[in-house]
């Protein structure tokens, strides 16, 4: 598989990514189970940014060195479109998670390390599925039109889904979980297993876990497939990637405070995974520049969150006003 990155930045992501999570396990521990606050989320979603940022732009000073200006800014744009891409579809990822803690009442205080193992189990699978794929594209480069018309399917399958409130009591994984083990009806701290009548029994917190993992493996299906459009070197595929859900977790807790206000933007992914499907099934015909692409999945990104706000509902905008107005009298 070719890369354009040195081995010494291949060393220096792993390294990264290794202490990324120390800190932010110890930080975890220290605080113990706790509500996340917007404050909190917002801080430590900044530092993700940025952290990524200034990944990137090591990454254009190493592809420099060897390669030239150009390929510095055609490398690092590569970059920046396909985190800006997974990171818009992280988005649907965190709506599915918030109706999943939603619907077994998960505390706030224990959603911060269901989140966190959630992650790791991430960063594992689709480092897997990265390497895969771009194997088989390296064999096989008729599968890039399979994974475009796949995207395709998927962003016409979200437009209809969008607005809709998915049914998770009929989900079958959940009703095969249940099956399988028996499940206390209330929580244990932050366990996954209780004793319950003398014999040992799963917590509702095991289940969430699982049902966020399926997530995970069902939102990478179409992820993966969507940032091979925009590169074929693997290092910028699985950095991207990973720097996309390093901050998932903080993320999650800053939209869940202000997911009511993008109501639409479920729309814009739609059109979003449609334009990078044609993209990949276009590659032997006319290649889009990675600027364009770039422009595209911004300004659709920018276009669909502006007008959410725009159209916020009513009955939330009201209660905003009222609460406001309680607030001041």
């Amino acid at each position: 598989m070719d890369t354009i990155a040195p081995l010494w930045l291949w060393i220096f992501f792993v390294v990264s990514v290794i202490v990324a999570l120390f800190v932010d396990f110890v930080v975890l521990k220290k605080q113990g189970a706790h509500a996340v606050g917007v404050k909190e989320a917002l801080n430590w979603s900044i530092v993700w940014v940025l952290l990524s940022f200034a990944f990137n732009g090591l990454f254009w000073w190493a592809v420099y060195q060897d390669h030239g200006v150009a390929m510095a800014n055609t490398k690092s744009m590569e970059f920046l479109t396909g985190y800006l891409i997974e990171k818009s579809l992280a988005v649907d990822n965190i709506f599915v998670f918030l109706m999943i803690f939603t619907y077994f009442a998960v505390p706030p205080e224990f959603q911060k390390r269901v989140l966190m193992i959630g992650i790791i189990g991430a960063i594992v699978l689709r480092t897997v599925m990265i390497l895969v794929g771009a194997w088989l594209i390296q064999q096989f480069h008729w599968i890039l039109y399979v994974f475009g018309a796949f995207l395709v399917i998927t962003g016409i399958k979200m437009w209809w889904a969008a607005g809709q409130e998915p049914d998770l009591e009929s989900n079958p994984a959940l009703r095969l979980l249940r099956r399988l083990m028996p499940v206390s009806k209330s929580f244990d701290g932050e366990k996954f297993f209780t004793i319950e009548n003398g014999r040992r029994i799963a917590t509702p917190l095991l289940l969430v876990i699982v049902l966020v993992g399926i997530t995970d493996v069902i939102f990478a299906v179409d992820s993966i497939p969507a940032i091979f459009a925009i590169t074929m070197d693997p290092f910028i595929v699985l950095t991207s990637n990973i720097f996309a859900i390093l901050g998932l977790r903080a993320m999650y807790f800053l939209l869940a405070a202000i997911a009511a206000k993008f109501h639409l933007l479920s729309y814009g992914l739609a059109v979003i995974l449609v334009f990078i499907g044609t993209k990949m099934m276009l590659i032997d015909v006319f290649k889009i520049p990675v600027a364009v692409s770039l422009a595209v999945v911004v300004s659709i990104l920018a276009i669909t969150m502006l007008w959410s706000v725009k159209t916020a509902p009513k009955i939330e905008r009201t209660e905003g006003r009222a609460a406001r107005e309680g607030a001041g009298s």
